[in-house]
């Protein structure tokens, strides 16, 4: 009889609780229809107003000034705090990481009509006007990578493969059903409020369009960074590709040994691209640059350089010698062993793309060129230059060093037998390469480089959580 009691009075308890909610609810939505739906308003909105617009076209022309004039107030204070260097959180951007968790509260993705983005886009684009200084550059290539990311995780155009649907459950019919029902809603709120640091909305133009406009950014921040590397680069090039004459007597032999070593092979103007080297490799790891983007960077510089030396070698003759050769094969030594110091998670496959320059030159210093074959030059010596590109090199060959010859006449004339079929073929006889300015990443790569994981730790920023309008960046 004892657990009978207490059964009825647990199943009275919780029927007493929920038509008590279930009669407070409806005296709301009585109250707000007498009042035109004014009052309802406090009850469902923060105090820190959200930037999206809705609709007040029926309320108080006073309350949606101050509605409005702390939508403002609240966009000011975002952006002046972020517009600095406000640091780093876990090895993520602290300004891309509030930006994010503000305009998610604000539920700006899914407004029709909102000015937070534009905001935004112009703080962006003033603070990259300095286009000299990479560490700017790097912080915020840094942050717009990060924001991107988060946007490329939650933001769903409405009807696009994967968005979240909008159907609505059919209503439970039975008592215990409809307090099942509200007792799993409240119970998911909790759990995308509490542990879901990305969280997946349905995004409306202004923010699909401010995803676009800041995709572009990252793309120009990137070709600012990797275009300020090869101008710093490009006079330094000129002068690695010829062997300085007071050295060319006791030129040693083999590669070099280590990155700053005074006594390594190549002198200080190779010396002084692994030091630039360096220099933006710490940037970017200063500033978290995701790895990604950091290969991508000097996979292209490294293109910049193949480009420019293997370039240099066929214009200008008095740089094919063998001694050259040596001089330019000590200073890839030195670039091989960067790529191995800097490991792949930045150097990426930067070392792969020296290899015009690495096969012309393993051509300029090999020994008894005359004895060597066409078959073997082509398939085994320089399987990656063209015809043209090989007959040039073996015509502008000289040795200033042990007086040797170049390939015999017959491995000529194979050359310029094929060298005439391609022409014949509208092939190109063009023997420079071209340098690649193009951007070599997208989106998507981005995206699978990061893990909404790598979030859950990251604290957004401090000078913002003492102002009452932004308490939700404490939850």
């Amino acid at each position: 009889m004892e657990c009978y009691n207490t059964t009825l009075f647990f199943l009275a308890t919780i029927l007493a609780t929920f038509f008590s909610r279930h009669l407070i609810s409806n005296q709301m939505v009585e109250i707000g229809s007498k009042d035109g739906g004014r009052n309802v308003g406090f009850i469902q909105e923060p105090q820190s107003a959200p930037a999206a617009v809705k609709d007040y076209g029926n309320s108080d022309p006073k309350l949606r000034r101050s509605y409005i004039e702390r939508q403002h107030e609240s966009v000011d204070a975002l952006i002046n705090c972020v517009v600095q260097n406000i640091g780093f959180s876990h090895g993520k951007p602290v300004a891309a990481f509030t930006i994010y968790k503000c305009l998610l509260h604000w539920k700006s993705f899914e407004a029709e009509r909102t000015s937070v983005f534009d905001r935004l886009i112009q703080m962006i684009g003033s603070a990259i006007e300095n286009e000299e200084s990479n560490e700017h550059l790097a912080y915020w290539l840094s942050n717009t990578t990060t924001l991107l990311f988060l946007l490329q995780r939650s933001l769903k155009a409405a009807g696009a493969p994967g968005s979240v649907p909008r159907k609505k459950p059919p209503p439970p019919t039975s008592l215990f059903g409809r307090m099942t029902q509200g007792f799993r809603s409240s119970s998911a709120n909790l759990a995308v409020d509490g542990l879901d640091v990305v969280r997946q909305v349905e995004a409306k133009y202004p923010a699909l369009l401010f995803k676009q406009q800041l995709t572009a950014y990252v793309e120009k921040i990137y070709g600012i960074i990797r275009d300020n590397q090869k101008k710093e680069l490009t006079s330094l090039l000129s002068l690695c590709i010829q062997a300085p004459r007071t050295s060319r007597g006791n030129m040693l032999r083999g590669s070099g040994r280590s990155f700053g070593n005074q006594a390594s092979s190549s002198s200080g103007h190779w010396q002084s691209i692994i030091d630039s080297l360096n220099t933006l490799l710490k940037i970017l790891q200063e500033n978290f640059v995701p790895p990604i983007l950091v290969q991508k960077i000097y996979t292209q510089i490294f293109s910049f350089i193949n480009v420019q030396l293997f370039n240099s070698l066929l214009l200008r003759r008095e740089c094919c010698s063998f001694s050259n050769g040596e001089y330019v094969k000590a200073g890839l030594a030195d670039l091989e062993l960067w790529c191995a110091r800097a490991k792949p998670e930045y150097a990426g496959s930067s070392w792969d793309e020296l290899k015009h320059i690495r096969q012309a030159v393993g051509f300029l210093v090999i020994f008894q060129k005359y004895r060597i074959s066409f078959d073997e030059i082509v398939n085994d010596l320089c399987p990656v230059l063209s015809v043209q590109q090989l007959y040039r090199i073996c015509t502008q060959y000289w040795d200033d060093k042990y007086n040797t010859q170049s390939v015999s006449s017959s491995v000529l004339s194979s050359m310029r037998i094929l060298m005439t079929e391609d022409s014949n073929n509208a092939v190109s006889s063009s023997f420079l390469l071209d340098d690649n300015s193009s951007i070599p990443f997208s989106v998507d790569d981005i995206s699978g480089s990061l893990q909404d994981k790598d979030f859950m730790d990251v604290k957004p920023a401090e000078e913002l959580q003492n102002n009452p309008a932004f308490h939700f960046l404490q939850e």
